[in-house]
């Protein structure tokens, strides 16, 4: 739980501060969900997000067009909450697709590699 204050500032340089009235609740997620990386296209680097309801063996695979694994990103047990993974590769240019497999869940992507 979060409570936030807002600061205004006039153009002569007086400030004046402003509660607001109720608290952010930051919680856990309730869905599953796998976000598009970012930036794409990218090179060298990208960050790909994905967020978890419970604790679960996660994997985050990286495939190429034709379909064969290049990279394994993720492969342990997760807790529950958001994630980031950062991707730092030598891959060449193209369009490579990255799998999240959580529990049942499972979601595709698309992703570019410009070099």
């Amino acid at each position: 739980s979060y409570q936030y204050r807002l600061k205004q500032t006039d153009f002569n340089g007086n400030f004046e501060y402003f509660t607001l009235n109720s608290d952010v609740k930051v919680g856990s997620p309730v869905k599953f969900s796998l976000s598009q990386n970012y930036p794409n296209p990218f090179n060298p680097s990208t960050k790909i997000g994905f967020q978890i309801p419970s604790d679960e063996f996660v994997t985050l695979k990286i495939y190429d067009n034709s379909g064969r694994e290049v990279l394994s990103l993720v492969n342990e047990t997760k807790a529950a909450g958001y994630h980031t993974v950062e991707m730092k590769n030598n891959l060449t240019s193209g369009v490579y697709y990255y799998v999240l497999t959580a529990g049942s869940f499972t979601d595709t992507k698309k992703m570019t590699v410009i070099k």
